[in-house]
């Protein structure tokens, strides 16, 4: 009885306090799951931030060892998401660090080399839905390459990986106030292009 009480308790739990748990106890099983689901998230943010297919195939790796010698600081409390972006975050300015480069905006430039596409996501359609898809996402991927990175990475924060504002202050230490700024000019930014690019 007092078993199938403890696994009635475990299967109620959040699962944020489940993959905390998991994490502390370096449970490989939970770590491939958890690569499994945020893959292609994962690897699109960095990517994006970086410009370089190479690059962001390192710093994905590199997150993921990161979560794995660290999944003691993950609370439990919060969103796992958060806590693995602002990991990716912060591996992607101490490599503009290494490099010398005077900032992140720098390490964002497209031109920089390693031509950044977006990454194919996981489940496709048919083969019209496909190809109408990767117009439309070719054409919003050259729009924000052209945005100065904050702006861009608060557009992707929010759109794509659908972290609060409140979320998004916490992986980029800035004030609410902040984002909220930057997700504003970012949007004003990114409509002028999107328009100015129009047939």
């Amino acid at each position: 009885m007092d078993t199938a009480i403890r696994l009635f308790a475990l299967a109620m739990e959040p699962e944020t306090k489940t993959v905390a748990r998991g994490l502390r106890q370096r449970d490989p099983d939970l770590l491939e799951a958890l690569i499994a689901r945020y893959e292609y998230r994962l690897y699109r943010y960095l990517l994006y931030l970086t410009g370089n297919t190479e690059v962001a195939r390192e710093l994905f790796q590199e997150t993921w060892l990161r979560v794995l010698v660290r999944g003691h600081q993950y609370d439990g409390v919060s969103r796992f998401e958060p806590w693995l972006f602002s990991i990716a975050r912060h591996l992607v300015i101490d490599t503009s660090r290494r490099r010398n480069l005077d900032s992140l905006d720098e390490l964002l430039d497209p031109t920089a080399g390693g031509h950044a596409r977006e990454p194919r996501a996981p489940e496709d359609s048919s083969p019209l839905a496909a190809y109408a898809s990767s117009e439309l996402t070719a054409r919003l991927g050259s729009v924000l390459a052209r945005l100065p990175a904050v702006y861009r990475e608060v557009l992707l924060l929010r759109f794509q990986e659908d972290l609060s504002l409140e979320e998004i202050a916490g992986v980029i230490r800035a004030p609410l106030s902040t984002v909220k700024s930057r997700l504003y000019r970012g949007l004003s930014a990114a409509r002028e292009l999107w328009e100015e690019r129009e047939p």
